[in-house]
C-alpha cells in the first residue's frame, strides 16, 4: 500500500500504452481521470478500466460525468442525462391542483436520486470508480462556464438536490465530490481561460454559495475547490489556500472528506501570488493548502506525456528534499473514495427494476 498518492493524471488514449503503465505503477499516481478521447464504445471502455486495475487494483478512476454538456460518454446505450438545471426546474414547478403544497420539490427530490443512480450505476458497470458531481455552484445567472450545469439559484434546493443526488450514486456503489468550493457560480471569467476573482465578503459567501458545504458535511465525501481569487479572504484562489481549505472548509464547516485540486492545468492554476508557476510548483502549493489529491489533465497527449513524467520527478524529489511531506491521512481518503462492494453489470443492470423505474423518472 503506498504512503500517498496524490498524482491523478490522464492517459492519451483507448488503451494503456507502455508508457502509461509505467506513469500509472509509480507509487505518487493515485489515479486517472477520462476524458472523451479515451471512449470508443462500452467494450472498450470496460477493457480500459480493467487494463488501469491491473497495474494497480488501488488506482481510483474518475471522470467528469454531471449530464447536461458536461458527460464524457454518450452512445453504445448510456443514457444522455439531463443538465442539473432540470432538476432544479422540476421543483419550481407550480403544483397541479389538487396536489399537496410541495409535491413539485419531492418529485425533484425523487428525480435527482433517479439521476445519480443512473448515472453512477452506468459508469461502474464500465469499470469507472467517481465522478466528480454534484455542482454545488448557485446559478447567479452570470457565469456561461457553470449555467445549466447548477442545479439552481437557492442554496437550500441546491442543497437538498444535491443530497437526493447522492443518494442514487451511493444506492450504485459510487462516492461523491460537490464542487467547485466555495462557489464558482457569482463570477463571469471561466478558470479554464483566466482568473476568475470574487469580490464578496467572506460573510456574503459563507451565507450563499458556500452554504450547501456546511450543511451537507456529512454526506459530502470529497470536495473539489474553484480556481477562482476571493480577494476580500485570501490573495490566493481557493484551491491553493490554507485559508479557505483548512480554516473554513474543514474547520469551520466541518467537512471531513478528500479534497481534489481542480485542473492544474488550467490558467487560473498557472499563476499563484501574481507569477507563474509550473504544475509541480501548483501542485506543491495545493497539497500544502491541505488538498489531499492534485489533478494534471489532457497532459499525457503534449510532448508524449512529458509534463506528466516531469511533474512525477519533480515530486519525488520534494519528497527526498522533505520540501513536502507524504501523508497517511490524505492516502486514507483517498482509498475510502473506491467502491466497496461490486458493481452490476450492464446487462443485468438493464434489466433491474430499480434502474428501469429510475429511467422513468428522469425530468
Amino acid at each position: 500500500m503506498n504512503l500517498h498518492a496524490p498524482l491523478i493524471i490522464d492517459v492519451a488514449g483507448l488503451a494503456l500504452t507502455e508508457a502509461d503503465q509505467q506513469r500509472l505503477a509509480h507509487p505518487l499516481v493515485g489515479g486517472v481521470i477520462l476524458f472523451g478521447r479515451n471512449w470508443q464504445d462500452r467494450t472498450q471502455l470496460t477493457h480500459l478500466c480493467a487494463q488501469i486495475k491491473a497495474v494497480r487494483a488501488d488506482l481510483l478512476i474518475a471522470v467528469d460525468h454531471e449530464g447536461g454538456r458536461v458527460q464524457r460518454f454518450r452512445t453504445d446505450g448510456f443514457t444522455h442525462l439531463p443538465p442539473m438545471a432540470a432538476l432544479g426546474a422540476l421543483w419550481m414547478k407550480p403544483e397541479k391542483k389538487g396536489e399537496i403544497a410541495g409535491a413539485s420539490a419531492l418529485l425533484a427530490c425523487n428525480a435527482a436520486t433517479a439521476a445519480g443512480y443512473v448515472l453512477g450505476a452506468e459508469l461502474r458497470a464500465c469499470g469507472v470508480d467517481l465522478s466528480f458531481t454534484p455542482v454545488l455552484d448557485l446559478d447567479h445567472g452570470g457565469s456561461s462556464v457553470i449555467g445549466d450545469r447548477a442545479l439552481g439559484r437557492d442554496a437550500r434546493v441546491v442543497t437538498l438536490l444535491a443530497q437526493a443526488l447522492m443518494l442514487g450514486l451511493r444506492q450504485s456503489g459510487m462516492g461523491n465530490c460537490g464542487k467547485h468550493f466555495p462557489g464558482h457560480g457569482f463570477v463571469k471569467a471561466d478558470s479554464h481561460l483566466e482568473i476568475p476573482v470574487d469580490g464578496r465578503s467572506l460573510k456574503a459567501i459563507l451565507a450563499e454559495d458556500a452554504a450547501p458545504y456546511g450543511w451537507l458535511s456529512s454526506s459530502l465525501e470529497a470536495v473539489m475547490p474553484a480556481h477562482v481569487i476571493y480577494p476580500r479572504v485570501d490573495h490566493r484562489p481557493a484551491g491553493f489556500s490554507e485559508r479557505w481549505l483548512q480554516d473554513i472548509l474543514r474547520h469551520r464547516l466541518g467537512f471531513s472528506g478528500a479534497i481534489f485540486s481542480d485542473d492544474l492545468s488550467m490558467e487560473a492554476a498557472r499563476f499563484i501570488d501574481g507569477q507563474r508557476v509550473s504544475f509541480t510548483e501548483a501542485a506543491l502549493a495545493a497539497l500544502a493548502a491541505g488538498a489531499d489529491m492534485v489533478l494534471l489533465c489532457n497532459q499525457s497527449v503534449v510532448d508524449g506525456g512529458a509534463p506528466i513524467d516531469a511533474a512525477i520527478d519533480d515530486l519525488s524529489r520534494a519528497v527526498l528534499q522533505g520540501d513536502w511531506a507524504l501523508s497517511a491521512a490524505s492516502e486514507a481518503r483517498r482509498l475510502a473514495l473506491l467502491p466497496a462492494g461490486a458493481a452490476v453489470e450492464w446487462d443485468e443492470l438493464m434489466v433491474s427494476d430499480r434502474y428501469m423505474h429510475a429511467l422513468s423518472l428522469l425530468p
